[in-house]
This record gives structure tokens, C-alpha cells and sequence, in this order.
């Protein structure tokens, strides 16, 4: 068994075809939004119990409801949780503004700002500032639903099924503005663990306390619920997939890349397309080119999907913009994690020479192609 904090969701592929994924990040990395996408279905967007069972991974949500943040929650971006925010039943609402009218706002919620209510801070106006004179947003950064899931409508029909589903592919995001790019599968079962779980990074937010923009280590973003040595759960999990003759492939996602000027990359939408890339590579039935750290899509089935499923064109320059190997960054991030786990015990040794073998490739990648590396180039 291994007990995650993880999603489980349906992504819908080819002839109504159905492949589940579980996924992990970190606070306000796109976690419940990812979970939620139009089109898909969900089974949970916070823990999952996976079991090997013959040769396949098996996972359940033992959980009841959904409990996610609010901020950024609007109708255009997010309309299934819209919906059933303001629909009737049960849900909890904490750290929003209550509205004089006694309804609630958040921050990124539809149509103006109230002019007063009651927040975190007691009674609110426009321009409040705490005793460090930081103005007061109307409600918390930290703010909060929580519903039964049995309230929204893209709840999957296998979500009671004492078998659980079948895990088609696992998912690792978290916030990096400058280094991974959008969606790529890794090499193998041990690759993935320790180069996308057992690495994975994310930029802190307004949801996490300290300080703003600090890059913190977070594997497989479960570190706050471990109740085994760090070393212990890694190794575990290097252990749950290494019998099975084809494990579920494992990837990588990462919604806030950002270009020169601090813009966004990514539109929240994109990840719509990354999720049915990531279903059609877990059936191999698109290649993929290999970089120096996994496997990233190719310019012409992105254009399909794009084309397919958000109705848009996807221009050659936004997939170089996103998907160029950026290699001092990637160095860096290795060498920030090998110094990690010198100072954690008992860490398997194989965590060192995987990420040895990828700072390897990366430098011999730099070597012939210089520091920024077009998908085209290799």
C-alpha cells in the first residue's frame, strides 16, 4: 500500500476510453483545478490509497468531500465548482468576506469587491491595512470550501467501487516560474520517483506560511503527512512499482512557467491538453521526444489537441517558448536537491546516481547545444 496526498481523476480519451490518474501538489498549484477540468471526472482531489493487486496499481478515495481553496475560484475558469457554490447543500465556507447582504466574496470571485463586510481581520473595507501596513485583502489567501462530493456533476461513476480504479499514470506539479516545463514524462518507474516525486519543488504562496516566492522542497508533496523517515517512504515508493513488469508511467506538471517579463506561459486552460497528452502517452499512441530529463510532447500533437479540445490554434513559438530545456536551471535544481537528502537519513543511495546520471546528460546536452536547448534541436 502507499497512502498519498493525491487526486484521483478520469481523463477522457478516444472511444469514450477512460484512464485514471492520481496527482500531487503542493498548495495552490492547480491541484483541485486539475482535478476539476471541464470534460473529466473526479473520485477525489485529495487522497488516494494505492494497492498493487496482480499487475496492476489500484487506487481509492476514502474521503467524503472536498476540501479546497477558493481564491481565483471564478465562472469562466472554473465552472463546475462555481456551480455548485452557488447552488443549495451543505458547504462550508472559512475565511471568505461575509457580505453585509450575508452572502460571501473571495479574492478572484465574479463582479465587484464589496465596499464592507467581515473577514479574517474583523469588520473589512477596501484599502484595511494589518499593523505592518499591508492592506487587507477581502478575504484570506487561505480561504477555503468544503462539500460532499456527491454535489458536482462530473463525479465519477466508480467512485463507490469497492475494487477502486485502475491508475493509468501518476502526476507531480508544483509552482516553478523558471526551470520545468509544461507537461513530460519520465524515463522509467525509478526515474520518475526520484526525479519528479522525490524532487519535486514549489515556489511558496500566500497559502503557506513565511515568506512569499521561496522555493521549498516538498516530495511528492507529502512531506507535512509522513508518519516514516523521509528515506523509509522514498524507498518505499521506489519498491511499490519496481515488481510490476509495466508500471504506470509517472509525470511531470508545471502550470507557472513565466517568460522574461514575469507573464505567464501557461492559460489556465492549457492543462486541459497536457492531461489528454499525458492519457494518449500512457496508451503509447503518440511519440514523444526524449530531452536530457523525460520525455516532452511533439509541436504536432499538441497542435491537434489544442485544435480538438479548446477550439484554439497553438503557434510554434508558444510551444518553444514553453517547452525549451532550460539547462542552467535544471543543474541548478539538482544540485539544490542532492543537498537536501545529504542531511536526510537512510536515503537510498540510487536517489544520488539518478541525479547524477541526469546532471550528466544535461551537461553533455549544454556541452553540444549551449544552455537553452529547442525541442527541434534534438
Amino acid at each position: 500500500w502507499l497512502t498519498e496526498h493525491m487526486f484521483i481523476m478520469g481523463v477522457h480519451g478516444p472511444q469514450q476510453r477512460v484512464t485514471y490518474f492520481t496527482g500531487a501538489f503542493p498548495s495552490l498549484c492547480g491541484k483541485t483545478s486539475t482535478a476539476m477540468m471541464e470534460g473529466e471526472t473526479i473520485i477525489g482531489d485529495d487522497i488516494a490509497y494505492l494497492r498493487r493487486k496482480g499487475e496492476e496499481i489500484r487506487t481509492v478515495n476514502v474521503e467524503k468531500g472536498m476540501f479546497g481553496i477558493i481564491q481565483g475560484i471564478n465562472s469562466e475558469d472554473d465552472p463546475i465548482i462555481w456551480e455548485v457554490l452557488h447552488q443549495t447543500g451543505e458547504i462550508i465556507f472559512s475565511n471568505v468576506l461575509i457580505t453585509k447582504e450575508g452572502g460571501c466574496h473571495w479574492i478572484g470571485k465574479d463582479g465587484e469587491t464589496p465596499s464592507e463586510g467581515i473577514n479574517h481581520s474583523g469588520k473589512w473595507y477596501p484599502g484595511k491595512k494589518d499593523e505592518a501596513g499591508k492592506e487587507i485583502p477581502p478575504s484570506h489567501p487561505n480561504a477555503r470550501f468544503t462539500l460532499d462530493l456527491k454535489l458536482l456533476g462530473n463525479l465519477d461513476p466508480h467512485i463507490d467501487s469497492p475494487e477502486g480504479v485502475v491508475v493509468g499514470g501518476i502526476i507531480y506539479g508544483g509552482r516553478d516560474s523558471d526551470t520545468c516545463v509544461p507537461v513530460e514524462e519520465s524515463f522509467n518507474w525509478e526515474h520518475g520517483v526520484i526525479t519528479k516525486g522525490a524532487s519535486l519543488e514549489s515556489e511558496t504562496t500566500a497559502a503557506t506560511l513565511g515568506k512569499e516566492g521561496v522555493r521549498k522542497w516538498n516530495p511528492m508533496s507529502n512531506l507535512d503527512f509522513l508518519s516514516i523517515p523521509i528515506g523509509k517512504y522514498i524507498e518505499s515508493n521506489l519498491k511499490f512499482g519496481a515488481s510490476l513488469k509495466n508500471p504506470p508511467p509517472i509525470f511531470s506538471v508545471n502550470y507557472f512557467l513565466k517568460d522574461s517579463e514575469g507573464d505567464f506561459l501557461n492559460q489556465k486552460t492549457d492543462k486541459a491538453i497536457w492531461l489528454r497528452w499525458m492519457e494518449l502517452r500512457s496508451h503509447r499512441e503518440v511519440e514523444a521526444i526524449k530531452t536530457p530529463t523525460g520525455y516532452i510532447p511533439q509541436y504536432k500533437d499538441l497542435k491537434r489537441l489544442f485544435k480538438e479540445v479548446l477550439s484554439k490554434d497553438y503557434p510554434k513559438e508558444s510551444y518553444n517558448k514553453q517547452f525549451i530545456i532550460r539547462t542552467p536551471e535544471s543543474l541548478a535544481k539538482i544540485e539544490r536537491i542532492k543537498e537536501v537528502y545529504k542531511n536526510v537519513a537512510d536515503v537510498p543511495e540510487v536517489v544520488f546516481s539518478v541525479l547524477e546520471e541526469q546532471r550528466e546528460r544535461l551537461l553533455a546536452a549544454r556541452k553540444k547545444q549551449g544552455d537553452y536547448i529547442l525541442p527541434e534541436q534534438l
